[in-house]
């Protein structure tokens, strides 16, 4: 309990720390979970970090750099793992550190900082895939069995599975409804409430578990009516199931009818399919995008 309470103060701490003097610098963005990114946007106020070009251009690319790891080290904390953690429980839990933390987003792909048309500030942009943090999170050699049944169903070979999961659901256990929202690892369940999915399910090697897309994903031209974002991930014979509702302490986990689930698992196919992350999630615009704050 006591080293759980010393992590949760140090997240605290770094969250809250001040930056340094009266030095205006600041992070915006987004989470971008239909392209699996991370986009920030670090700008320095020059004159409040006193500095002046053409001069302190080196200057305030140095504290751009040295604030990055503080200005990002928040966002990369409150990402959703699953329905009951964000990745800063895991760091509670002993599960992770913020030195890992601190090293994924070493890895962001940088452009470097320009120089607004007033001449006030420095600006510099990052981006940091999510599949490296979702690599840290993968710690399985051995996959887990996925789900069989003892009467399979005639399913035809698909080559990767849609959840349509736009509108909001009834929530599993709860008298509401909400929209699904992403994480890195959600589960699938099926309206008998069995676990047809999970994490340790996944391909080790498999760079994503299922991947997001917006509506119109799935009304593009051509006889699939898949975008080409969709069909890299799904082919173009996808099996498409709506789902029926949502289950997690966070709305997370899409819930399937109890007859798709059969389609899915009734062959080794299309197990296949879920073990290679060969699924695509349908979700609505406003959930698909968290923005920095």
């Amino acid at each position: 309990m006591r080293n759980r309470i010393g992590s949760i103060l140090i997240i605290i701490g770094f969250l809250t720390s001040p930056v340094f003097g009266e030095t205006k610098i600041g992070i915006s963005g987004a989470v971008e979970w239909d392209k699996m990114e991370i986009n920030a946007t670090v700008s320095l106020d020059m004159a409040s970090a006193g500095i002046k070009l053409p001069g302190g251009r080196t200057q305030g690319e140095a504290l751009i750099t040295s604030e990055y790891i503080r200005l990002i080290r928040p966002v990369i904390i409150n990402i959703q793992v699953d329905s009951s953690s964000v990745i800063g429980d895991l760091v509670g839990r002993g599960e992770w550190s913020l030195i890992e933390a601190e090293n994924l987003a070493l890895q962001a792909r940088t452009v470097p900082p320009v120089v607004s048309a007033d001449f006030g500030s420095l600006t510099a942009f990052y981006s940091l895939g999510l599949a490296g943090v979702i690599a840290a999170h993968i710690r399985h050699e051995r996959t887990l069995d996925i789900p069989k049944t003892l009467t399979p169903v005639p399913a035809p070979a698909y080559t990767g599975i849609i959840i349509i999961a736009s509108d909001a659901l009834p929530v599993h256990g709860m008298q509401n409804s909400s929209l699904l929202k992403p994480c890195l690892f959600p589960k699938i369940w099926d309206t008998e409430m069995n676990l047809i999915f999970e994490k340790n399910m996944l391909n080790p090697k498999a760079s994503v578990m299922v991947r997001y897309f917006p509506a119109d994903g799935i009304f593009a031209g051509g006889p699939s009516g898949l975008s080409p974002e969709v069909a890299a991930v799904v082919g173009n014979r996808p099996l498409r199931i709506f789902a029926r509702g949502i289950f997690g302490s966070a709305p997370t986990d899409p819930v399937i009818s109890r007859d798709d689930a059969l389609l899915i698992i009734s062959t080794d196919e299309n197990r296949n399919l879920l073990r290679e992350g060969k699924i695509a999630v349908i979700l609505d615009n406003s959930v698909l995008k968290s923005q920095i704050k």
